[in-house]
């Protein structure tokens, strides 16, 4: 005879809720949609202009007429927001990086002209020097190559409020400076910015997966064989990110950033329940080339690689990702509905 006591088998078998589709809907316990998708855009110089980035397959850089029209599809897929990242002429590169807060600088038309297109699009913008120094750091050095901090700081935040001059809707700082969400949320206030939000990238991670980024932006000769071991975080520690998150919450950030994506998920899981606060994910380039090799190569299907990925992102605690693969997945759910 079987044991019909409660909760032992077979009166219990879990495996009578996937039977079916519609069951397996109703217990779904994460859900994806367009909303929490933001999809990283490179911008260039000039008019009607459009680059491959090779290690990128599928991503291109556009001049800021594409980036319009391109604005306009992702407000047709559903897509809340897209991020920002200018390729700065080697020429107006410098130490300093003073490019980064040029009112008329690369990002800041961009901004601009995308938020007159199309108003309700977010546009969020990357504070960090590495587009613009000439040492391919996020900060400005001294003689010995070492970023100083409060002298970047001061830096980051002159162009984060150039950024919200411009018309940003959130400014996103990525460059893992001590203090710098403070500085910048006190001048953002002085400035009567009071509704600029700022995304802090707090748990970034010194990782091998931003090789493609670098190459796209055009910071990866400009680093050579240097490295950011000394300000972005041990890919080792976890209990850290825990602090930088609590401190740049302490300072004023509204939302909070971890970068990677997928190896860096229980970091995401215990931010997201230490702190309850508005949890993103940036998947990155690393992360995007090798699954493009793979489904290049047919050892992968795109669409459910890429949407299980993405689920996964969520379920670690993510509210939103930025991933190249927005549009691809935007248009997919869509499609599902």
């Amino acid at each position: 005879m079987f044991n019909f006591q409660s909760g032992e088998f077979p009166s219990t078998r879990l495996r009578r809720m996937r039977y079916s589709d519609f069951s397996r809907r109703l217990m779904r316990e994460t859900s994806l949609s367009p909303d929490n998708l933001i999809y990283p855009m490179f911008v260039i110089e000039g008019q009607s202009r459009r680059q491959t980035v090779d290690s990128m397959p599928g991503i291109e850089r556009v001049s800021v007429d594409e980036l319009v029209r391109e604005a306009e599809s992702l407000v047709e897929l559903g897509i809340p927001a897209l991020a920002l990242f200018p390729v700065t002429d080697p020429a107006a590169k410098s130490n300093d990086g003073k490019e980064a807060w040029n009112p008329e600088g690369l990002a800041q038309r961009a901004v601009r002209a995308v938020k007159k297109a199309v108003p309700e699009l977010g546009v969020i913008t990357d504070v960090a020097l590495d587009p613009y120094t000439s040492h391919g750091q996020d900060g400005i050095t001294d003689a010995s190559g070492y970023v100083v901090n409060d002298i970047t700081v001061e830096a980051l935040v002159k162009q984060a409020l150039s950024h919200a001059e411009a018309g940003a809707d959130v400014v996103a700082p990525s460059d893992m400076m001590d203090g710098r969400i403070g500085a910048i949320r006190e001048a953002l206030e002085l400035g009567g910015h009071v509704n600029t939000r700022i995304l802090a990238y707090a748990a970034k991670y010194a990782s091998n997966f931003y090789s493609p980024f670098r190459d796209a932006v055009g910071s990866a000769a400009n680093l050579g064989k240097g490295n950011k071991y000394n300000y972005q975080m041990d890919p080792a520690n976890t209990n850290e990110a825990l602090r930088e998150v609590a401190l740049d919450l302490q300072e004023g950030a509204d939302m909070v950033m971890i970068k990677p994506g997928l190896p860096y998920l229980d970091i995401v899981r215990r931010v997201k329940d230490t702190f309850g606060a508005p949890t993103f994910v940036y998947q990155v380039s690393g992360e995007y080339a090798m699954q493009m090799a793979a489904f290049r190569n047919g050892w992968l299907d795109e669409r459910a690689i890429v949407l299980e990925t993405l689920m996964s992102i969520r379920r670690a605690g993510a509210d939103g990702i930025l991933t190249y693969f927005a549009k691809k997945a935007a248009a997919w759910l869509k499609e599902a509905r």
